[in-house]
């Protein structure tokens, strides 16, 4: 595995989103110093790193809740400069963080359009709603669920991500961010949803899949981004690659001995800084 520019697979399509050199400041902490990422449709991008690598601030600055504070982003081929979480979903930019988001009080349909309802005049459009959901459960084979208007209280750990996972695609998504979608899972439930992410990337989006575990990642990922102290060590393609590597990259930003450069720009870092998120 080499720590060159990332090498593109022959007739990759294009890039859904790519960061070059994305930089994000905290008072005197140096956050991020240089960050790339490239995520293409009909792809799971894995992005690793231990924990202040600063994976959670990066996906919050794609997502719009930060913004970098310099570098370039382009989605679709364009430059684009994303302000807020709005912007980011009306452009087709989902996350699905850690807590989920939902309300265990609400059945499925209610989650999944939670803060977008549909309506009829001046009342909620429930049916319209319910097939709406119903439809992106199917497209998705989610077949685990007994009924769309069971409370999600009800539901099982893996039924819960999935239907996150679904309601992040509702809205004609071109990019998904899952934040450690199998952390709390057991090995079942685990499988299942590691299935339901390589479908959204056989579906045509691009995905990219927040984790610390190497099995997840080389089971679904086609390619491995790798952040080591707010900088991106190498982003390469999984079949190029080995979890030793891997976690090489993790704990020393290099390897087989050599400096890790950024993957994809050629940015020089800033003054170091301490503890990026």
């Amino acid at each position: 595995m080499t720590q060159a520019a990332y090498a593109a697979p022959n007739q990759a399509p294009p890039p859904i989103l790519e960061v070059r050199g994305g930089r994000k400041n905290f008072g005197a902490v140096h956050a991020l110093r240089g960050v790339d990422l490239v995520a293409r449709a009909g792809e799971v991008t894995a992005l690793v790193g231990d924990n202040g690598a600063g994976k959670s601030t990066m996906i919050k600055c794609i997502a719009g809740i930060y913004g970098f504070d310099a570098g370039e982003v382009l989605f679709q081929g364009e430059p684009v400069n994303i302000t807020d979480p709005a912007e980011a979903n009306a452009m087709g930019i989902e996350v699905v963080y850690q807590d989920l988001a939902l309300c265990d009080n609400l059945d499925i349909v209610h989650n999944m359009f939670l803060g977008r309802e549909l309506k009829k005049g001046i009342q909620l459009d429930e049916q319209a709603m319910e097939a709406r959901a119903a439809e992106v459960l199917a497209s998705l084979s989610v077949r685990t669920v007994r009924s769309i208007r069971q409370h999600v209280a009800s539901l099982s750990g893996g039924q819960r991500q999935t239907v996150a996972i679904a309601r992040a695609v509702l809205w004609n998504s071109k990019l998904v961010i899952l934040d450690e979608p199998t952390a709390a899972l057991g090995v079942a439930q685990t499988e299942q949803v590691l299935q339901l992410v390589r479908r959204l990337a056989d579906a045509g989006l691009a995905v990219v899949l927040v984790s610390h575990n190497m099995n997840d990642v080389f089971e679904v990922a086609d390619a491995i981004n790798v952040l080591y102290l707010g900088q991106t060590a190498a982003q390469v393609r999984t079949k190029d690659s080995s979890r030793s590597e891997v976690i090489e990259l993790i704990t020393s930003g290099s390897a087989n001995g050599n400096a890790a450069a950024p993957a994809l720009s050629k940015t020089t870092p800033t003054a170091n800084g301490s503890n990026p998120a």
